[in-house]
């Protein structure tokens, strides 16, 4: 089994089991922070006070509204790119989310709860409901995402690593991550992660190798988060491996069916020159049988 050259990280020990949150949301004032579009006075912070239990029948709820969304092009690359990867890495999970661009929230009814990540990711929770929703509400699922990705903007980029920043720890939320495309033009790094200690973000080690590319590692996800060159790129650390992209995906599906589409083409020759050398066999046992009869 090959190494991972990235310095080896503690797992992370979940603090619920799979579909019970365990800890309630409350709300303080904190004029300093801004959980949404607009800086509010409420923004949520974590006690540990009751279980909410997890909804599974989303059909008589209305969905959420969708969020005002300005993606320029190269981030809206990256969200789908990352969104594409980890879709087709955890494929075999029916109980893992892996979307974006809706609103995350405590409370549903609650609007001045403003933040709706790039990429969202959940396990042990049923995915197609949170998207028949529409967002993802925290009192409804059971408890947070496991993991937030934010790419950078040069319209929000600041807001990432500060009030979203506190707002995704406030939330409860695993691990929270950052990509910035142009090296950390829009952010405060090209890359940087976040684990919840205690409630509070801890920052999480991030590598740099001799192509200057830069690595960490996602024990939430079980693979690396790479920047390589503005792109965002994830990587298996048991295989050392890079995960496949959307435009990898694609080349790689195309071929599987172009060779598909050989071998059926090369099966229908050889029946069809298996059929012509039998019907040529017969012909002649037919001729040969008229010889020896005239004989």
């Amino acid at each position: 089994m090959r190494q991972s050259p990235f310095p080896q990280v503690a797992p992370l020990v979940a603090p619920y089991p799979l579909g019970v949150y365990n800890h309630a949301i409350t709300t303080t004032t904190n004029p300093d922070v801004d959980c949404g579009a607009n800086r509010i006075s409420e923004c949520p912070t974590m006690t540990t006070k009751s279980t909410l239990p997890q909804i599974y029948d989303y059909s008589h709820l209305e969905p959420l509204p969708d969020p005002p969304r300005k993606h320029d092009m190269q981030q809206h690359r990256s969200v789908f790119t990352a969104d594409a990867t980890l879709q087709a890495h955890f494929a075999n999970r029916s109980d893992a989310l892996i979307c974006g661009s809706g609103y995350l929230r405590r409370d549903a009814s609650n609007e001045s709860e403003r933040l709706a990540p790039d990429l969202v990711v959940a396990f042990g929770v049923n995915p197609d409901a949170i998207i028949a929703r529409n967002g993802y509400v925290i009192s409804e699922v059971g408890k947070p995402p496991d993991f937030v990705l934010e790419v950078a903007s040069k319209s929000t980029g600041a807001r990432d690593y500060t009030v979203k920043r506190a707002g995704y720890a406030g939330y409860g939320v695993s691990e929270y991550w950052r990509f910035d495309r142009t090296g950390g033009r829009f952010h405060d790094a090209p890359l940087a992660g976040d684990t919840l200690v205690n409630g509070e973000y801890a920052p999480l080690a991030i590598a740099r190798d001799p192509a200057a590319r830069l690595w960490g590692y996602s024990a939430v996800l079980g693979l690396e988060l790479w920047w390589d060159d503005g792109e965002l790129r994830f990587r298996d650390p048991v295989s050392g491996e890079f995960l496949l992209n959307a435009r990898e995906l694609d080349l790689a599906r195309m071929a599987a069916e172009e060779r598909a589409d050989t071998a059926e083409e090369d099966a229908e020759l050889q029946r069809n020159a298996r059929l012509a050398a039998e019907s040529r066999i017969a012909e002649m046992e037919a001729e040969l049988r008229r010889l020896r009869g005239n004989g």
